[in-house]
């Protein structure tokens, strides 16, 4: 116990001195000077910490394209060059000392669930139900970090496979010195799906903050977990319980005709626009997608487009208008990013369970089930997609209903993990397997589905310092 006493009071002083010392939006309570977590209030201020809502992505946005990186960036090898040229030959793994962050990031999130989850039980000045609440809240976002985690660097779930291949770390403890054990996928994807289920009943239908899970997001991310096991059925269900929770939609149409004089000025690339992500009605919790986007969102080169990708956004598209501007930077044409405010590139919002529920119900096969689908999907373009230019989509084949929802998908979510988890299923169907392809210095280069590129390498600090158990790399470099 007071093994257990030394190494909670070490997690205030660590998070008092590194995460509490700016001032964040969020957080209106916090526990006072160095001291060890006893009331409701003291653990619940863990979750209202956004440095403990960030899953850096970064290097799978890379890997897709779905960002603008300067050539003079790529003309010499690290990890960013190797996956943005998708350079197979060369080894991520004597690279990867500049992606710690996102493994460690999201362990630190853990530990801190994890003192949630195993010392509430035991915390004053609250009620039985308040407990229940925080505990059930800390499972969600303990599931999210291990789905993170387990699709970053562990490959693709398949059936087949899954019970053989290894994830990641599994850490159920605070303890310093803690037990792990780098567990099947399986075992990971049971975990997860543990963690969602014995949280839905204590959830509530609102969260103290948009940091706070609520039951809408616990049956979104458990139809975001399905729909990755290719379980469509399950995934359908969730989906559509967690649109009863909230099923509301912004309409980007709106929002650019309000903002339209800024937006179309000559020469400006500015980015004081009204800020809409933290209250955006589609939100069912917000988290941070990458550490450039938690200090700039979707802003200047960080949140670029090249051509290329914003080729992909079909005509007439007010959400692309309304975050990039064309723009000449040296040596290239590209889209600036024109959005500063708080960016939900890592959380939960309602235009992803209307995807996942129109792409399960096309999956269903039928014209009646596609045109349910391509009804889903409209329901989302027609807050999208200016009416001048609007043509509401149909399909006669499960094929091209499904291409049609994953390609709005991924523009919906481009700078986001959603594009990669999805590629990543999808590459496991020759259906919908893609080979990338671009041109880079007068070379064209590609990107099979089969490729370990998808597949990230942990850092090197993890596997040379595993703590109490072991760690193997999932991909060869």
């Amino acid at each position: 116990m007071k093994k257990q006493i030394q190494y909670i009071a070490g997690i205030i002083i660590l998070a008092i001195g590194m995460f509490f010392s700016s001032c964040d939006d969020f957080l209106n309570i916090l526990p006072k000077g160095e001291k060890i977590p006893t009331t409701l209030t003291d653990f619940d201020a863990f979750i209202r910490n956004e440095s403990n809502h960030l899953n850096d992505i970064t290097q799978a946005i890379n890997l897709l394209n779905d960002s603008y990186v300067k050539p003079s960036a790529l003309g010499f090898v690290s990890l960013e060059s190797i996956n943005y040229n998708w350079m197979e030959d060369e080894d991520r793994i004597a690279q990867n000392n500049s992606d710690e962050g996102a493994y460690y990031y999201a362990y630190t999130a853990i530990s801190n669930w994890n003192l949630i989850i195993n010392s509430v039980p035991d915390a004053t000045e609250c009620t039985k139900t308040e407990k229940q609440e925080l505990i059930a809240q800390a499972k969600v976002l303990r599931a999210m970090n291990y789905f993170y985690l387990t699709n970053y660097y562990a490959d693709a779930y398949n059936a087949s496979s899954a019970s053989s291949k290894l994830s990641v770390p599994l850490i159920e403890s605070a303890d310093m010195g803690a037990s792990s054990i780098q567990v099947t996928i399986e075992k990971m994807y049971e975990f997860i799906l543990k963690d969602l289920t014995d949280a839905l009943p204590a959830l509530p239908k609102e969260g103290k903050t948009i940091l706070h899970p609520n039951k809408g997001c616990g049956y979104a991310m458990l139809a975001r977990v399905y729909l990755t096991m290719e379980n469509y059925d399950e995934a359908l269900v969730n989906a559509e319980e967690a649109l009863k929770c909230n099923d509301k939609l912004f309409d980007w149409r709106d929002y650019y005709k309000e903002n339209k004089d800024q937006i179309e000025k000559p020469d400006d690339w500015s980015n004081s626009y009204p800020a809409i992500s933290l209250t955006n009605p589609e939100n069912y919790i917000f988290r941070y997608g990458t550490n450039s986007q938690k200090n700039g969102g979707q802003s200047a080169l960080t949140g670029a487009l090249t051509t290329a990708r914003a080729a992909l956004f079909e005509a007439g598209d007010a959400r692309f208008a309304s975050k990039w501007k064309a723009k000449y930077e040296a040596p290239d044409d590209i889209f600036y990013g024109i959005r500063n405010d708080k960016f939900n590139g890592g959380g939960l919002s309602t235009p992803e369970m209307y995807y996942i529920k129109a792409e399960c119900l096309a999956r269903k096969g039928g014209q009646d089930n596609l045109d349910d689908a391509m009804e889903t999907l409209n329901a989302v373009r027609e807050t999208r997609i200016f009416k001048d230019y609007y043509t509401p989509l149909s399909a006669t084949s499960v094929e091209e209903a499904v291409k049609y929802i994953i390609q709005e998908k991924a523009n919906e979510y481009v700078q986001t993990g959603i594009p990669f988890w999805d590629a990543r299923r999808l590459n496991q169907d020759s259906k919908y397997a893609r080979t990338l392809t671009k041109e880079f210095n007068g070379k064209m280069l590609s990107l099979s589905p089969t490729s370990h590129l998808w597949t990230m390498p942990f850092p090197q600090g993890a596997t040379s310092n595993p703590g109490n158990g072991t760690l193997q790399q999932n991909v060869k470099r």
